[in-house]
């Protein structure tokens, strides 16, 4: 038998603000939906990485990695910061964290 789904969500002061809330988080979650880039999030989650760590990890090349971390970049869901002649990535903010383990926790397989 299905369980019945909780009806918890909290309405938005308007319509507009609800479309506006709508946008926002379609342009966030179209940023995490490729393969790739959600895989980089994963490693990034438990702790910064430099390119070529990231090349290694999600067994890729370079140039599709870079371009990947510049969307991420661009999205607003990682950051930079410059160790000498390498570029560390880290994850933006606490709201990519928070939705990288939500979307663990949801399809982690048993």
């Amino acid at each position: 038998m299905a369980r019945p789904v909780e009806r918890s969500c909290a309405p938005a002061a308007s319509p507009e603000a609800m479309a506006l809330e709508a946008r926002q988080a379609a342009d966030f979650l179209k940023a995490m939906g490729h393969e790739g880039r959600l895989l980089m999030l994963y490693h990034l989650c438990e702790r910064d990485h430099t390119v070529t760590e990231l090349e290694q990890l999600i067994m890729s090349r370079q140039a599709a990695v870079s371009q990947q971390l510049a969307r991420l970049r661009h999205e607003k869901l990682v950051t930079t910061r410059r160790d000498g002649n390498q570029i560390i990535y880290s994850l933006a903010d606490n709201r990519v964290r928070e939705m990288v383990m939500v979307i663990q926790r949801l399809f982690r397989l048993p």
